[in-house]
């Protein structure tokens, strides 16, 4: 049976549609989570548990640095000063499913992106689709360095200055396994979403609720909101949020950027309709 067009497409057409593009998803996710469920011990000994090792590329850099010019920092210890426990019975086995999970979503995030594409693709006209061609590469590479930057930047950071946080030397650090996977897990994922911010500006400019105008006047805003989220997702120490917020008010000039290119084709394009009207 041949596909509906989309304008022949009622609404419970469009939901259908929807349902199997999430369908396939998913099911490349679990594939994914599958393959990485298996490699338990790459992902768990080295991904997962390597920002507990000062051995980790970013505390050897860091603590170089922090030798050159002089400055005593915990960035050079021989290891952190806690240790990580496994406080229920089903903790071992549920980290594993969920860590699994969350790393098939990572790998298979640019067929997600790819599903998504298909089913927003057909609303848009022959030459939105054209100017959008790299949308999957774009967006997926994005999420990519988003991530690789929660993973050596964000998450070392917070790991070196919450293990080694103390108000009192009769405390010692036993941190839980599902407490220490959420921090490398929240702090790699909120990464790649925020990376995600010029994408999102280009949607929303043309769909007309964001212009390069509003994106000027709300920067003040923008970037008390920049250093609120940098201060959410980084320990509380200057330094630290000021790495993180770095790159993120870059993203945001970038996306200023974009949204003055679509509003440019968006006018362009009008100005050819009301030739070819007026023809």
């Amino acid at each position: 049976m041949a596909r509906k067009s989309i304008n022949d497409m009622s609404f419970l057409d469009h939901l259908e549609d929807l349902r199997w593009h999430l369908i396939r998803a998913t099911f490349a996710i679990l594939i994914a989570g599958s393959v990485a469920f298996l490699m338990s011990d790459f992902i768990f000994e080295t991904i997962i548990f390597g920002p507990k090792r000062m051995t980790f590329p970013t505390y050897q850099w860091l603590c170089k640095a922090s030798q050159f010019i002089g400055v005593d920092t915990t960035f050079c210890l021989d290891e952190f000063p806690f240790r990580i426990q496994n406080r229920t019975m089903a903790g071992q086995f549920s980290a594993h499913i969920w860590t699994s999970i969350y790393a098939g979503l990572i790998i298979a995030f640019p067929y997600v992106v790819y599903q998504f594409w298909k089913f927003i693709s057909p609303g848009l006209q022959i030459n939105e689709r054209k100017h959008s061609r790299g949308f999957i590469v774009i967006s997926s590479l994005l999420f990519f360095i988003g991530v690789l930057f929660g993973y050596y930047i964000v998450t070392p950071l917070s790991i070196n200055f919450l293990g080694t946080y103390t108000v009192s030397t009769e405390i010692s650090n036993e941190i839980d396994l599902s407490s220490y996977i959420a921090l490398v897990r929240s702090s790699s994922l909120a990464s790649g979403l925020v990376f995600e911010l010029p994408i999102v500006i280009y949607f929303l400019t043309k769909i007309g609720l964001v212009t390069p105008q509003i994106l000027k006047k709300y920067r003040k805003f923008a970037l008390v909101i920049v250093l609120i989220i940098s201060a959410i997702i980084t320990p509380p120490d200057i330094a630290s949020q000021v790495i993180v917020a770095i790159p993120i008010l870059l993203l945001y000039q970038i996306s200023i950027y974009i949204s003055k290119v679509v509003v440019r084709n968006q006018e362009r394009q009008a100005k050819k309709d009301t030739k070819k009207k007026q023809v």
